[in-house]
């Protein structure tokens, strides 16, 4: 291939089609790991079936200089354009274009420029069947008064290829990519797609960070920048949806970038309303960060706020991940294991027949990205012993609103001894010294930004992260919910039994 005056390569159509001379050289990273599942539609019994192949897509590569390239890419109408932008993204910034002498502005600049290469470079490799597909709907346009409709084999024919043209080149996807050079985080996002980076600090927090906002049909700042363009936007809000997706930002999609004119919702906008210009968040240093990144297909976000509310998706989806990682013997693992967990949670809500049932009928494809950072994970055949016994975690609940700029702090009380590894070091920073009987041990604490309200969750080492109480607990409202509560009765016998040197501790360690 050759290169463009900006440093850009230049592929041809046949080129791109062939993903064998794109990025079959290069290495793949071994610090992420990747999980997914395909869409699932519920029967009045409980059972799902998949209603189309997997559409998602993702990438995850080592480059050189210290150059890393994640990604996750939730297709629609097709897996096209998601296979597409995965892997001519990575061409057009692993080939050469990025190196560590290069400034903040000038990654925030070449990842721009990419996803235009991207954007316009699709549009070329179904540019004649866009062509053909218009001349055949212009042919058979009943008004077309140059057609004789005599033939009705040949037009049966007809509007058989121009089906066939329609499946070619309908389709979509949106965009979350995580790019680390110099060891600096630049998140770039175009769509419904997420981003969480959960690191922990000097002084034992665990800082919860959602990077950036969906490009949605209630996202007020996408609704001012449709509304700048002639968009009624308070019919879009009302919709919530364009064309069948509420995301206002999208690769490919000839249908609202082509003809968003003939769309009722958009036919008054002065240019192109939906685009697929990144917003780039960035650069963030991982300098002595201990933590893990997070990339989530808008699917898989959906169906874990289907169930239990849009709240606290962020913090259970983080504490999915530092459970499975406390126990798995690989990233792979991990990170399927935590879209088994979503998958599960969303089909219980479906047959519990609660309140949150009525959301819960399906989901889509779920794809999650972990690529964890100074992270050492668990040894397979050394779990859960090795290092210390994975405890219950209890997180109280809290009902306190935040806004979206306000971090809420949540205890987690672990154990201190010395290090607690749960099989491995974990992300929280604990703090030294053994607990005295009587005493409460150390707490090492979880800081959300960008969430609405925590809720109470709890993992242990069976790996069940929401466990089912007895009959005597409360019953749960019509959100599924129960009232508030801390138990830490299993917590002070597990470590009682592990540090009485086989005496009894009844009386002992903690409340009785």
């Amino acid at each position: 291939p050759a290169i463009s005056p900006k440093g850009f390569l230049k592929i041809s159509p046949k080129q791109k089609e062939d993903s064998k001379s794109w990025t079959d050289d290069l290495p793949l990273c071994q610090m992420c790991g990747v999980g997914t599942a395909p869409n699932c539609v519920y029967g009045p019994d409980g059972k799902g079936t998949q209603s189309h192949t997997n559409e998602d897509g993702h990438l995850g590569f080592r480059g050189e200089d210290g150059c890393f390239l994640y990604g996750v890419f939730n297709g629609y109408d097709g897996s096209r354009v998601a296979n597409f932008a995965s892997q001519c993204l990575t061409a057009e910034l692993l080939l050469g274009q990025l190196n560590s002498s290069h400034t903040d502005n000038d990654v925030r600049r070449i990842l721009t420029q990419a996803f235009d290469v991207v954007e316009k470079s699709y549009f070329e490799t179904i540019g004649d069947a866009l062509a053909e597909k218009a001349d055949l709907s212009n042919y058979l346009l009943p008004h077309n008064e140059n057609v004789s409709f005599h033939h009705s084999s040949q037009n049966q024919k007809f509007q058989e290829r121009l089906k066939e043209l329609e499946q070619e080149v309908s389709g979509g996807a949106t965009a979350v990519v995580a790019l680390i050079l110099n060891n600096k985080l630049y998140i770039a996002n175009v769509g419904s797609n997420r981003a969480l980076l959960c690191k922990s600090s000097s002084d034992g927090q665990n800082q919860v960070l959602q990077i950036g906002r969906p490009h949605s049909t209630d996202n007020d700042e996408e609704l001012q920048r449709l509304a700048a363009l002639g968009v009624d936007s308070a019919r879009v809000r009302q919709a919530g949806q364009i064309a069948g997706q509420s995301s206002t930002r999208r690769l490919g999609d000839y249908r609202v970038k082509f003809n968003y004119n003939e769309i009722d919702l958009l036919s008054a906008a002065k240019t192109r309303p939906v685009i697929a210009e990144p917003e780039i968040h960035g650069s963030q240093s991982l300098d002595s960060v201990t933590g893990f990144l997070l990339l989530m297909s808008e699917g898989l976000i959906n169906a874990l706020e289907s169930a239990h509310g849009p709240e606290q998706a962020n913090q259970e989806i983080v504490a999915m991940v530092a459970a499975e990682l406390a126990q798995a013997a690989s990233l792979e693992a991990a990170a399927q294991s935590v879209v088994d967990r979503v998958k599960r949670v969303h089909h219980d809500v479906y047959v519990s027949g609660r309140q949150r049932a009525t959301y819960c009928s399906r989901h889509e494809d779920m794809t999650l990205l972990i690529r964890t950072l100074n992270y050492v994970l668990a040894d397979g055949a050394l779990t859960p012993t090795q290092g210390g016994r994975i405890y219950p975690v209890s997180v109280p609940y809290s009902n306190s609103q935040s806004t979206s700029k306000t971090s809420v702090t949540l205890s987690l009380v672990m154990p201190s001894q010395g290090t607690l590894t749960n099989g491995t070091n974990t992300a929280s920073t604990l703090e030294e010294g053994t607990p005295t009987p009587g005493s409460q041990s150390p707490t090492a604490t979880l800081q959300s930004t960008n969430t609405q309200t925590q809720s109470s969750s709890s993992s242990s080492g069976d790996g069940s992260l929401f466990r089912q109480r007895g009959s005597q607990a409360a019953q749960p409202d019509e959100t599924g919910r129960v009232p508030p509560y801390v138990d830490f009765s299993q917590f002070y016998r597990l470590w009682g039994s592990d540090h009485s040197d086989g005496q009894s501790t009844q009386g002992g360690l903690g409340p009785q």
